[in-house]
């Protein structure tokens, strides 16, 4: 056996390699805005995803030559594509508005340099490639003071974050300017317990954060009870405050590349609750940007619909008519006006595009109040992918090729000309579809029997008829505790529905369930649709927050076509922030499934809406004609003390049945 080679010029080799990949990457970075000089002559999209599945596949094929696997491979070609389009639509959108090309931007933010905003604008600016004047502000009024007093180019508002949901205080801000947002970008929130060098966590008396920091690592603070937690205007606050305090009881919730802004070292890391925890920002000016009409654009307005029943949901069917898609829907009181609000929409499309022209003169006519706070380029990229044969290393044959394509041509069971009479899904005291409003409870596991029979009567009294069970592979004693847990929901008539997040939990869930729900995360699993399409037990499809109309349905013919007919779908919401981050609720699509099939339709407003908005989405998904609603229960338990959950939830229900 040979004498390996020194560990030093090995480490020296790995060096000499990885400086040699990042100056091809960035040279592959000015080749891509050769690629945008080209598409700004010949007004072409900046996306051609035909090129670059061809692309993918090409590579993952050389890749498996080299030993590399196909995932590494996709994964990493996909990040180096996102940052190729980011960097041709800020290239475009540059050269469509010649007046904004500075030297030098000075960009106001909340907090001061190493707060989130902070990193925000940096990344903002250096994507185009422009030196920050940087002019921290106190609040959100004095960002949106800065620039309408001319003393900033830009304002950085964050707007929403995939943890904490959105951030009511910045819609508020808007409805009183005359700005207009004229960009967006996205960041990773990583947040880490900052404190001074030699420190550790045991030192920790005292933690300094902003609010939305500490709402977003709840778990990890009441870990924690004995910190003392003290509020700050922002992260760079906290982390000041830990520096200037100069001993190692302090520590500050913020990021591991602020706190080296004040040389302060992460303690522990990974606070957040959810291990994706992003931010969306927003970027305002006095004056609004025109987009180049081959960029991805987003238009931002907000409306008020006045007090008439079914108000909001023909605004909604205006975008629906015309094939709009609105990615986010946030409502806000109108101050002086009780009990009317003002709608927040994101709408995915171009403001000069004739769809949205044509939508917006029809909603001047029907609305009480609209305006177009701006038009922007869409930060949001949505990685290609390639086929489940791609990926395989032996490639599909022919014949399975053929019977896909037998398939396709046949008339699909969910449809309404396969199936005229709407679904209707019986179990106990649970029905579903066929105008019957259903409220499903959803608790996540581990559970004590005691604790759960107590929230079980809670739940049947407050008016549910059934309970989904998630988290099975959290309980101890799996079998044994699901049996109690059975037994009780069957005491108090509630319906039990087990969710299937992983294939494992499929045997036992058929085994002790009423209803058996698969995760969304499992949609796209054939071998699991197939066995559940043979069960006798009725079942919930969830969508999976990557899955368009069409995959949700397709996955619902796996499961008709293997001959079981008790089938309920579930839309949960669909990605818009890098596709892993807090979903929308997609109500376009409640009302696109709705004409499709016969089936039911379930909605689960929890994973997209903020806890305190669920009675009036309620309201508008039964408008839009679903079939009931799903209620995850911690969320709920969040709000506050056991009163004002109790009237959160019968203000939901009773929505829900009238």
């Amino acid at each position: 056996m040979s004498k390996p080679q020194p560990l030093n010029h090995t480490r020296e080799q790995i060096t000499t390699l990885d400086n040699d990949l990042l100056a091809l990457l960035a040279k592959r970075r000015e080749l891509s805005l050769d690629v945008a000089r080209s598409k700004e002559v010949d007004v072409r999209p900046i996306r051609d995803t035909t090129r670059e599945k061809e692309l993918l596949a090409r590579l993952v094929k050389q890749g498996r030559e080299q030993g590399l696997d196909a995932h590494y491979v996709i994964s990493l070609y996909q990040s180096i594509i996102e940052d190729s389009v980011l960097n041709q639509q800020a290239y475009l959108h540059g050269r469509a508005n010649p007046e904004t090309q500075q030297q030098q931007y000075c960009v106001a933010y909340l907090g001061a340099r190493g707060s989130y905003s902070y990193l925000a604008a940096s990344r903002y600016c250096d994507r185009r490639q422009v030196e920050m004047q940087d002019l921290g502000c106190q609040s959100f009024d004095e960002i949106v003071q800065a620039v309408e007093s001319g003393h900033a180019d830009y304002g950085f508002l964050p707007i929403e974050n995939t943890s904490s949901g959105s951030i009511n205080e910045v819609y508020d801000v808007l409805q009183h300017t005359s700005l207009a947002i004229v960009g967006e970008t996205t960041i990773e929130v990583g947040h880490c317990l900052l404190a001074n060098n030699g420190a550790n966590i045991n030192d920790i008396k005292t933690v300094y954060a902003h609010p939305q920091p500490i709402s977003q690592c709840s778990r990890y603070l009441s870990q924690h009870g004995d910190f003392k937690l003290e509020y700050c205007s922002s992260s760079a606050e906290a982390m000041e405050m830990v520096c200037n305090a100069g001993n190692n009881s302090v520590a500050a919730i913020g990021s591991s590349e602020g706190g080296a802004l004040y040389q302060l070292e992460a303690i522990d890391s990974g606070l957040a609750n959810q291990k994706i925890n992003q931010s969306r920002f927003i970027v305002v000016a006095r004056k609004a940007v025109d987009v180049p009409e081959q960029l991805p654009a987003k238009c931002t307005l907000i409306m008020a619909t006045g007090q008439k029943p079914g108000a909001l949901v023909e605004a909604l069917l205006v975008l629906k008519a015309r094939n709009l898609n609105m990615s986010k829907l946030e409502s806000r009181p109108i101050p002086g006006t009780p009990w009317e609000e003002m709608f927040y929409l994101d709408i995915d499309a171009n403001l000069s595009s004739e769809p949205m022209q044509a939508a917006l003169k029809e909603l001047e006519r029907t609305t009480r109040f609209i305006k177009v706070l701006g038009c922007y380029p869409c930060e949001t990229v949505n990685p290609t992918q390639l086929s489940n044969s791609q990926l395989m290393i032996e490639p599909s044959t022919s014949k399975s090729t053929t019977t896909s394509s037998t398939v396709s041509n046949k008339q699909k069971r969910y449809s309404k000309a396969y199936k005229t009479k709407a679904t209707e899904i019986i179990c106990g005291q649970l029905s579903i579809g066929n105008n019957q409003s259903a409220a499903i409870a959803q608790l996540q596991l581990p559970f004590e029997i005691s604790q759960f029979e107590q929230r079980a009567k809670a739940l049947k009294e407050s008016g549910f008829q059934a309970v989904v069970i998630q988290g099975l592979s959290q309980q101890s004693d799996l079998l044994g505790s699901l049996s109690q847990f059975k037994h009780t929901l069957d005491q108090f008539g509630l319906v039990c529905i087990l969710m299937v997040e992983h294939e494992t939990d499929l045997a036992i869930a058929a085994q002790l369930g009423d209803v058996i729900m698969l995760s969304g995360t499992q949609m796209y699993n054939q071998a699991i649709l197939t066995q559940m399409g043979s069960l006798l037990l009725p079942i919930i499809l969830e969508r999976n927050t990557m899955a368009s109309v069409d995959d949700f349905l397709n996955a619902a013919e796996i499961v008709l076509s293997q001959g079981n007919q008790q089938l309920a779908l579930c839309e949960s919401g669909v990605s818009t922030l890098n596709n892993s981050g807090k979903p929308s609720l997609d109500l376009a699509a409640l009302v696109e499934l709705k004409n499709a099939s016969h089936l039911p339709i379930l909605v689960n407003p929890c994973y997209a809406i903020d806890t305190l908005k669920l009675p009036d989405f309620t309201k508008a998904i039964k408008q839009l004609g679903g079939d009931g609603i799903v209620v995850n229960i911690a969320n709920i338990e969040q709000v506050g003390v056991n009163e004002e959950q109790q009237t959160l939830l019968n203000d939901l229900l009773n929505n829900l049945y009238r």
